[in-house]
């Protein structure tokens, strides 16, 4: 396939499958490349340039890939939009980002609706997969263009939004090469060297977890530029998974520690019903994965479990399963274009083995900034190095131990939850004077939300109030950051800078288990 991926490959061989949509529907290399032809040609209608941003709301779904794979040879930048969140939430990405098309499924009709009328995007720019009132039709816009390659072909990006301590989620923005797509497909694969995943073989991809999340697209992705086939699920349910790795000869997959939890528990009698001998690299990532989880899944699909450690700024670790089982709990060592480091709290590299500090990483191939939002770029940056508040070690071998959480961050089924935003909406309620808001241990999903309030004078501790707190976020948060519960304290453990000591208020929930 040398270095022209996808786009030769749909050319040289159309027949080759390329797609499974979770309906059963099966497309080709050739009516793939037709399709993603079409909505260039259809979305340049909208006087789109390189560099403006096509924004997505949609589930796993053969579209998202379509408009992937447009956006990366029209030279566009592609959001892909958590469809988890409400309609504000969406809202502030669509204006932050400048998004000039919004494309939202007919699943999620309400939120996109609002979303697009608070960001002020005009219909005429709003595409509904399916049938949303007062969006156009994808489908007919699509269909009725040529599916011929489209002229001045440069290369795209991914613009993913990753959320922050301030609570407002920022792009991580990268500079367009000007590379035509052929010249920077093996580029948009190569993440997949890292374990030893070729071009153009045999290889099957499966997909069990949502699109928007930046490393499920972009192993997706690189799966698409390498040849290789993909199964995509929409709702991921553990049965289901082992049925379509039987029947498609899975070999790859990108998955986290919760649907290992899941598979674990599924009955023996089911487990031992599918037949996986055509898996090979099942990568992780996302959450820390307990010891005793992972050896149980190396016991039941042997070796074929890898491990990863990154952000989606870049940099990272890989450990395949042979070096784990060496040194249990490591997340691995640098890949090749990337340096890791461990800092001190005074900001000094830290060289000697072992010891505790916040960990660092780089890239060597090219540099990331946060979409208008320069303070944020430097502040958490050392030189060339950069940080996702993480805690660690590195061994005398080079290996990768994480020791903490980023600093308040929740992961709960391999989302990242950032405190800072939900207590931003629950200060908003008449009765918190103050508030905490935490990750407490979930057999389930890792960590669960916790909230901790003060109530504020004229109200008292109640589940009353505590059930209208959580009603007054409904309509604010996503369900999945919206507190599972709500505890009541007189008085928050604060010093007389105003310096909240979180960890008084977690570690009794984590008291007899351990904090990964």
């Amino acid at each position: 396939m040398g270095d022209l991926g996808f786009w030769a490959l749909a050319q040289e061989d159309p027949d080759h499958l390329a797609l499974v949509a979770p309906d059963g529907t099966e497309l080709s290399a050739g009516e793939l490349l037709g399709r993603a032809n079409q909505v260039v040609h259809a979305l340049r209608g909208f006087d789109l340039k390189p560099g403006d941003v096509v924004a997505t709301v949609l589930p796993n779904c053969a579209e998202m890939f379509e408009v992937y794979l447009a956006a990366l040879q029209a030279g566009w930048y592609l959001v892909p939009i958590n469809h988890h969140l409400v309609a504000s939430e969406i809202a502030y990405i669509l204006s932050d980002s400048g998004a000039k098309v919004f494309i939202g499924h007919e699943r999620f009709a309400d939120a996109c609706v609002d979303a697009a009328d608070e960001a002020e995007i005009p219909g005429t720019a709003c595409l509904a997969v399916g049938e949303i009132i007062g969006f156009n039709s994808y489908a007919r816009l699509r269909n009725v263009q040529p599916t011929t390659l489209p002229e001045g072909r440069t290369v795209g990006d991914v613009m993913n939004y990753t959320s922050g301590t301030t609570g407002n989620p920022k792009g991580v923005h990268r500079a367009l090469s000007g590379a035509t797509p052929e010249e920077a497909a093996l580029g948009l694969g190569g993440i997949l060297f890292l374990f030893g995943i070729n071009p153009q073989d045999d290889n099957v991809h499966i997909v069990g977890s949502p699109l928007y999340h930046t490393a499920v697209l972009r192993f997706a992705g690189a799966s698409i530029h390498f040849g290789h086939t993909l199964v995509v699920m929409d709702k991921w349910l553990p049965e289901e998974m082992l049925r379509l790795i039987e029947r498609y000869k899975v070999t790859t997959s990108h998955m986290v520690p919760t649907q290992f939890n899941r598979l674990l528990a599924l009955p023996e009698d089911v487990r031992i019903r599918y037949d996986l001998s055509s898996l090979r690299h099942m990568i992780h990532a996302a959450a820390p994965c307990p010891i005793d989880v992972k050896h149980k899944m190396i016991e039941w699909w042997g070796p074929v479990i890898d491990e990863y450690y990154a952000a989606s700024e870049g940099g990272g670790t890989v450990v395949n399963t042979e070096e784990w089982l060496a040194k249990p709990g490591t997340v691995g060592k640098a890949w090749p274009i990337s340096e890791i480091a461990i800092f001190d709290d005074e900001g000094n590299q830290v060289t000697e083995p072992g010891v505790i500090g916040t960990v660092y990483m780089s890239m060597q191939t090219g540099d990331f900034e946060y979409h208008k939002d320069d303070d944020k770029t430097k502040e958490n940056r050392i030189g060339k190095f950069f940080t996702v508040g993480d805690v660690g070690l590195i061994d005398e071998d080079g290996y990768l131990f994480l020791r903490d959480r980023k600093i308040d961050m929740i992961i709960s089924g391999g989302a990242n939850i950032y405190p800072a935003e939900i207590e931003n909406v629950l200060f908003m309620h008449p009765g918190v004077a103050d508030v905490a808001v935490f990750g407490i241990p979930n057999d389930d999903w890792g960590e669960e939300v916790k909230t901790v309030v003060e109530p504020a004078d004229g109200f008292e501790a109640s589940p009353e109030l505590a059930a209208d707190i959580l009603a007054f976020c409904a309509d604010k948060l996503a369900r999945f950051k919206t507190p599972k519960s709500i505890d009541f304290t007189d008085e928050m453990p604060r010093d007389p800078n105003g310096k909240l000591y979180k960890r008084k208020l977690r570690d009794p929930y984590w008291e007899g288990r351990e904090k990964i």
